[in-house]
């Protein structure tokens, strides 16, 4: 399953050390001096090592539920959630759409004004569930995203019937349960708090989405249950795929080679994203990290610096990619493959990844559970948006017109092992995806460095621990626009009055992450497209 090619010489060396020091059984055991001498964020974070064998129990309750949903009326599903809350969902739902007779499945992670009148305009409200996701129950988007919707439902249905709309997903005792309660939410799922959101695909999060659209989630945790046993085994060692895929990424980033390259099947690469979150808030900490690169199309050997290693995530009946990742291996690059039989082995991937990411974690010495950087962009959008409550106002924004000459200035500093990112505040759309990606192939074959994509503010829940917590070599390049319609959030999701828009909170996000990345010294462009988001295609062409 898992064919390794030029794996960095230092790799034999960690495993030999996992097996000295029983790395792997105490790992499963749950000992955080794996990690850390302090348990804190360790101990309570390793439940998703047995989500495989637990989560069979819970599918009847789920299958129930799926079935009321069904016989209800509902034609749409529209989940509410961030990261860790709606990668896997997103995964499931690009994957395998809805099965006939099942509901289709429309995930909301923006707080562009555009992108949320978009997705209003497309549903039917009145035959739409609303799956609310939120690990804290505290999650800003999620319950700006609630408090709007429950009160355009109320309008339709009235206040008897407005709850049967909604559904919970969250952690015992999180606000979201007592407002679920409060608010006759048809069902409150409570997931297993001992788990982080990035480990959560295998959980409720994860299963309960799936099952929406007719997934066979049985079949998928047959899958991971296969694999976390094969990753069990201490002997061989050797023949464990998650240390021998940890120890390839890891002694790969303490050789410089920390830019890990994602090629995937067309049929799976939504497991990209959801990769992409694990690896990055998971290692990108303390001056280190691995920056998941996916997304971006597989060039020429020459494309490519000595930073770079390669992943290729290959279903079975596949070979479109083959030849091109066999030149990359030739030239001498590290690459992984790893053989598919089918989409359903993506269940057994979500193990697989979680397991290793946690032992590069080791490999790395840091603690791959916690998030230290996160609540810097997050803490300092939250004082803009109360000074804007204030006053009416937000602070002086620092941002020029989008040009190809600012981005040629900006970029000239890009050197070996630099990379660039592009934070898209902008109303997500296969159009400006298409724009973004020709705009970061332009930028990767003219300063032949590493480039990423992310739409703000989802970014933010996936990859921004490691733009402020990594070893600082990216390149931040904010793309605003102004929307055509603003979108108030209700103060309270039972009335209409409100203090603060959409418009105003994907602004205060954009500009408070700008500010924690200066904090953390790192380089930030910010350009304001005059509410076109075609300039993104127009800047492409112009650097190309």
């Amino acid at each position: 399953m898992l064919h390794l090619t030029n794996s960095p010489d230092a790799a034999a060396a960690i495993r030999a050390r996992f097996e000295e020091e029983f790395a792997l059984s105490r790992v499963w055991s749950h000992d955080h001096t794996v990690w850390r001498a302090d348990p804190a964020e360790i101990e309570d974070r390793l439940g998703w090592l047995h989500l495989p064998e637990r989560m069979p129990k819970e599918l009847d309750r789920i299958d129930r539920f799926v079935a009321d949903v069904r016989e209800g009326g509902f034609r749409h599903v529209l989940l509410l959630g961030m990261g860790g809350s709606s990668l896997a969902p997103e995964t499931f739902s690009l994957t395998f759409g809805n099965a006939d007779g099942y509901p289709d499945l429309t995930i909301l992670d923006s707080t562009h004004p555009d992108a949320v009148l978009g997705v209003e305009e497309t549903l039917d409200l009145s035959r739409t569930l609303f799956l609310v996701a939120t690990k804290s129950g505290t999650t800003t988007e999620t319950l700006s995203f609630l408090r709007h919707f429950y009160a355009r439902v109320l309008e339709g249905v009235g206040r008897d019937d407005v709850g049967r709309r909604f559904v919970a997903i969250t952690d015992p005792g999180s606000p979201l349960v007592e407002l679920a309660e409060r608010g006759g939410f048809r069902e409150i799922f409570k997931n297993d708090p001992n788990l982080g959101g990035r480990y959560a695909a295998l959980s409720l999060f994860g299963l309960i989405p799936a099952d929406l659209l007719g997934v066979d989630v049985r079949r998928t945790l047959r899958r991971a249950q296969s694999l976390s046993r094969e990753c069990a085994r201490s002997e061989p060692l050797d023949a464990n795929p998650a240390v021998r895929l940890a120890a390839f990424l890891g002694a790969a980033a303490i050789d410089g080679r920390n830019k890990a390259t994602f090629v995937v099947s067309r049929e799976v690469a939504a497991f990209g994203n959801w990769v992409e979150q694990l690896i990055a808030e998971s290692t990108g900490k303390e001056g280190t990290g691995i920056l998941p690169v996916t997304g971006e199309p597989i060039a020429p050997p020459a494309a490519y610096g000595s930073d770079r290693l390669f992943v290729h995530l290959r279903l079975a009946d596949d070979s479109s990619q083959d030849a091109a990742v066999a030149a990359l291996a030739d030239a001498g690059h590290p690459t992984a493959r790893i053989d598919l039989d089918d989409r359903y082995a993506l269940g057994g991937q979500f193990f697989l990844w979680e397991l290793a990411t946690a032992l590069v974690g080791e490999i790395l010495g840091i603690n791959p559970f916690d998030q230290p950087n996160v609540e810097a962009a997050k803490i300092l959008a939250r004082r803009m948006v109360d000074a804007y409550r204030k006053t009416g106002s937000l602070p002086a924004e620092e941002a020029e017109p989008a040009s190809a000459d600012a981005v040629e200035r900006f970029c000239s500093s890009a050197g070996e092992g630099a990379y660039i990112a592009l934070h898209a505040y902008l109303p997500p759309s296969r159009s400006t995806s298409d724009a973004l990606t020709a705009l970061r192939v332009a930028l990767r074959d003219r300063y032949r460095v590493a480039t990423t994509v992310g739409y703000g503010p989802r970014f933010l829940h996936s990859t921004g621990q490691l733009h402020k917590g990594d070893g600082g070599r990216g390149l931040f390049i904010q793309l605003l626009t102004t929307p055509e319609a603003d979108v108030p959030i209700p103060d309270d999701g039972d009335e209409r009055e409100s203090t603060l828009t959409f418009g105003t909170l994907i602004e205060a996000q954009s500009r408070g992450d700008r500010r924690a990345l200066l904090d953390a010294g790192r380089a930030v462009l910010t350009l304001r497209l005059d509410g076109d988001p075609a300039q993104v295609g127009r800047l492409a062409r112009n650097l190309a």
